[in-house]
């Protein structure tokens, strides 16, 4: 599931809902181009379109959006929660919509950690934001969670491509697809309800 290379596409009419992504700021894949985005968040000051918790998915419309995005979210609930949230997921998409998931790759950090000989608080890359430490990929991002003095930015789960591919089908999605990229360690992962179509299959670039 690697990057798709398409700029704009077809999908001028879809809308998503970017769950807990903080800011319409935040950079969003270049898929999603043309696309109406709503955004969900439960920090009413980064003033999104939805304020929920996004464990209460449920209580919004169903089949309303033809995708969901949600980057580095779901590994910030409890696992009974995070599956909450991917019910919520499944209850709010339409019959042909997908979920578009990225979270931490705990098996990849605890490989280096190993392979490394790292301790929890030794810088295990550098990103956008500045250095990341091995705890705050385990716990949260220490700054963040610091400076805001929010505990919902702590990490409270973690997953491995195949943990999170088996959850997700535990949360009822039928068909999921995971990808892996340890130079982030990072996973993406795409639920469907139904077969996806060949125009977002080629869009994001997923085979089969």
């Amino acid at each position: 599931m690697a990057k798709a290379n398409i700029l704009h596409n077809e999908f001028t009419d879809k809308k998503f809902l970017n769950v807990g992504g903080g800011s319409k700021d935040t950079i969003i894949p270049e898929q999603y181009n043309g696309w109406k985005h709503i955004l969900l968040d439960i920090d009413e000051s980064v003033a999104p379109d939805i304020v929920c918790d996004a464990r209460k998915l449920g209580t919004l419309p169903a089949g309303e959006f033809d995708a969901i995005y949600c980057s580095h979210n779901l590994e910030h609930y409890l696992r009974h929660d995070a599956l909450k949230v991917l019910q919520g997921f499944l209850h709010v998409l339409k019959d042909d919509g997908f979920a578009h998931i990225r979270v931490p790759d705990i098996q990849e950090v605890m490989k280096k950690v190993v392979t490394s000989n790292l301790d929890i608080g030794d810088i295990l890359y550098n990103s956008a934001v500045g250095p990341i430490s091995v705890r705050d990929v385990i716990y949260g991002y220490e700054k963040q969670i610091e400076e805001t003095g929010q505990d919902y930015y702590a990490h409270k789960t973690g997953f491995s491509p195949q943990s999170l591919k088996d959850f997700m089908h535990q949360a009822g999605f039928p068909i999921v697809g995971v990808g892996a990229n340890s130079d982030c360690y990072e996973i993406t992962a795409f639920g469907f309800k139904q077969a996806p179509n060949e125009e977002v299959k080629r869009l994001f670039n997923i085979n089969g």
